[in-house]
């Protein structure tokens, strides 16, 4: 077993948290869950979060809780908040053990929204309002959901089939005490859905007792009461468990970021205007942080990464530019509840594979063969976890549960993650990618089965299949190639627009290609490897059009973030693969070198290189109204 020693704030501040011992064994490994001594009367992990966030309440009631720049909240009135809309809740029939979806933008309701539904019993479903229609009412429908409670205009604007609930605009204050309600710290807090294969999203039941014990006083990172955590992610991300929970497990505060899809400036503004000091990014978004040195660094105390492989150029550049800066590798799926192992990461990391570090808090690691055999030391296994913070399974999916989930003799119950990993010597673990076709893109976990799923359903398609473009080693993107049935063949931006309707807008493919037949294995088998090198072969360039300077600029703009030429004004962003997170660098890049700010919706409403030169045109004019034609003289002669 792997023991971590116990370290004050300070002292962990300096570097990797030492470890003493070695694995279990050659083949394992497991989070110790004896961290420094928590403060006298504080609940365990077992007692789950309501009783963390109550005891903090009673403990430091004027302490901050939560923040999102038009609200703030102490834990005194975080608590009665919660405990009052518990109670409407359960006035308007919300009863012990419901599955409850929740559909709200990110705010200060949102998280007191949370722990009312716990309060209240029930589980909660977050639903994204990004999301078409009909995916959040078939995951609604698959998490047995039976009621949606949130925000009056969205749930207005979404139209969902099925009770729903508006909840209060202002929180509720002098709620009573209906403890007796609350459910026990074995029973499912939170349903998340991941991609499935077959096409049909996973409904993940995540207990209150996995998280808790995650964000419980955590070794592996710095966060203690005085600190302010970043919520940036969606509700319906798993890294939103920790920015949340992690906070108010530990006596911090929650600073939301409200803003729908915020810049890379919006979230430099909120970091600094706010005082936060830790925040979780996905790698994808940290390498484009990196990349462009942001002063977000600047900033902060603790970054916690992951979602994908970690750049250790990337990585290397930030610790040096901001030495002070803890800098967290984490890996887990949300089947293991977010982070499963984790590694502080120091520059002599840099020199070779970033690991992926120990497991943390409670949980185990396991690497077996084909069999399900340890392999032997340091040779590659399949990843299996196990310990205290696996998920129940898959809601309402008793066949897939029991494939992935299964108990073995020894260690017990352990999830199967298809990740293939090894183990160092000194008991840390390196990631070789995967078993299977499951993809990692800008910190989503996508199944390309899904997409295909959805691509076949369409009328013109007779086959399809998805894998993933990487034109820069910061850059990975989704292609689908398309066989289309006989008839007149659709363009490929109006199969991406009709995908739109059913899939949330990660699994939309970034660029579709026609092709005649897909590439297939000796085994029969779709060879992906083949179809990356079919990226863009039948998509010549078109001939260059003539681009005015504004237009030149905007697409000079656009082409070190798509890594071509751009050299038409037509030229469309989203046909040239471009996606949310180059469109992010775009904007940043445009306020950067034009003074420009665009906002995504506006970015994505004109998608082109002439629409946004208009958009840059007329912003300018309207900062430099003197520029105006017509405008008015200045009547002092200056």
């Amino acid at each position: 077993m792997t023991t971590r020693t116990p370290h004050s704030p300070d002292t962990r501040k300096e570097g990797p948290v030492p470890t003493e011992g070695t694995p279990k064994d050659e083949h394992t490994a497991s989070g110790d869950r004896t961290v420094s001594a928590p403060a006298a009367g504080r609940p365990a992990p077992a007692a789950g979060l309501t009783a963390l966030v109550a005891w903090h309440a009673a403990r430091t009631p004027q302490a901050l809780a939560v923040a999102d720049g038009d609200t703030t909240l102490t834990y005194a009135q975080l608590v009665s908040s919660a405990r009052a809309l518990a109670a409407h809740l359960r006035e308007h029939g919300v009863r012990r053990g419901d599955s409850v979806a929740l559909l709200m933008p990110r705010s200060a309701r949102t998280v007191v929204a949370q722990l009312a539904l716990w309060w209240a019993g029930a589980v909660c479903v977050p639903l994204d309002p990004a999301h078409p229609r009909s995916r959040s009412e078939a995951l609604a429908a698959d998490a047995g959901a039976t009621l949606t409670v949130g925000d009056s205009k969205l749930l207005e604007s979404a139209g969902l089939a099925g009770a729903t609930l508006a909840l209060p605009g202002e929180p509720l204050m002098g709620g009573g005490d209906i403890a007796g309600a609350e459910l026990g710290p074995d029973a499912t807090a939170f349903i998340m859905f991941t991609s499935g294969s077959t096409g049909r999203p996973k409904g993940v039941a995540v207990p209150h007792r996995a998280i808790a014990e995650l964000v419980s006083d955590p070794a592996y990172l710095t966060l203690t009461s005085r600190d302010r955590v970043l919520f940036h992610s969606p509700m319906t991300f798993d890294a939103s468990t920790f920015e949340v929970w992690g906070a108010l497990a530990n006596g911090a505060a929650v600073v939301v970021c409200t803003a729908e899809r915020p810049s890379f400036e919006d979230l430099a503004q909120h970091v600094e205007r706010h005082g936060v000091t830790v925040a979780f990014f996905t790698t994808a978004l940290f390498h484009q942080l990196a990349g462009r040195r942001s002063r977000v660094f600047s900033l902060l105390r603790t970054v916690i990464v992951g979602g994908e492989a970690l750049s250790t150029h990337h990585a290397r550049e930030v610790l040096r530019a901001f030495p002070w800066l803890e800098l967290v590798n984490g890996y887990g799926p949300t089947e293991a509840t977010t982070f499963t192992t984790a590694h502080r990461v120091t520059d002599a990391d840099c020199d070779g594979q970033m690991p992926i570090g120990r497991p943390i808090a409670g949980a185990t690691v396991h690497l077996l063969d084909d069999t399900g055999k340890p392999v032997p030391d340091g040779e590659r296994g399949e990843l299996w976890i196990g310990g205290s913070r696996l998920a129940h399974g898959y809601t309402g999916q008793p066949q897939l549960t029991a494939e992935c989930f299964s108990d073995h003799p020894g260690p017990g119950r352990l999830y199967r993650t298809g990740d293939l990993v090894s183990l160092r010597p000194d008991g840390t673990l390196d990631f070789h990618g995967r078993t299977d076709d499951q993809v990692k893109i800008r910190g989503f976990r996508i199944e390309p089965g899904e997409i295909e799923h959805a691509l076949r359903e369409q009328p013109e398609v007779a086959d399809a299949a998805v894998t993933v473009h990487r034109p820069s080693p910061d850059d990975a993107r989704l292609a689908a190639f398309v066989v289309a049935s006989p008839g007149p063949v659709p363009r490929p931006d109006a199969l991406r627009d009709r995908l739109t309707a059913v899939l949330p807008a990660h699994l939309v493919p970034d660029e579709v290609q026609f092709v005649d037949a897909l590439p297939l294995t000796a085994s029969g088998k779709v060879d992906r490897r083949a179809l990356t090198d079919l990226v863009g072969a039948a998509r010549p360039d078109a001939p260059a059009g003539p681009l005015n300077p504004l237009e030149q600029a905007v697409a000079e703009v656009w082409g070190r973030s798509l890594g071509r030429d751009v050299t038409r004004p037509d030229a469309d962003f989203l046909a040239l693969g471009g996606h949310s997170l180059l469109a992010l660098a775009v904007t940043d890049d445009l306020r950067e070198e034009l003074g420009v700010e665009l906002t995504l919706a506006d970015f994505f409403a004109a998608p082109t290189v002439a629409g946004h030169a208009a958009l840059v045109e007329r912003a300018l004019l309207a900062a430099h109204s003197d520029l105006r034609p017509g405008a008015p003289e200045d009547t002092d002669g200056h």
